[in-house]
């Protein structure tokens, strides 16, 4: 029985460390798919969408990785209050930017809802 948890500890040392560069990496490509719908969103609302949700969820990946790959138990204590931090201001962060907009009476760029926009009337060709 020793011996198969000497080899599942040697297969987990093994594993760890591409599995954690991965998973950076898909959170770095992650974040960059946020900053490519940051630039080509049309209106403020759908840019502090895309930048919220993919920058999160992007640097949670990274920050998990990095704890995959993490030397010691203190390193990954640190990266999981990061982590929580991260989650808990991010998210509000973005509603106080969107309220504040809100309250501010910016529209989004489809305008009013149950307003008819000029485009309503440009595609129906009316």
């Amino acid at each position: 029985m020793a011996e198969f948890f000497s080899l599942i500890a040697a297969t987990w040392e093994t594993v760890r460390f591409p599995l954690g560069g991965f998973i950076c990496l898909a959170g770095a490509l992650l974040c960059i798919v946020g900053t490519i719908g940051v630039l080509r969103f049309p209106d403020f609302y759908t840019r502090l969408h895309a930048a919220s949700i993919t920058d999160t969820s992007g640097a949670g990946l990274v920050l998990l990785g990095m704890a995959l790959m993490a030397p010691h138990w203190l390193v990954l204590v640190k990266l999981f209050c990061m982590l929580g931090f991260l989650m808990l201001t991010s998210v509000t962060g973005s509603h106080a930017l969107a309220n504040a907009a809100h309250t501010a009476g910016l529209q989004p760029k489809i305008g009013p809802v149950g307003k008819p926009d000029h485009y309503d009337h440009e595609e129906g060709g009316h």
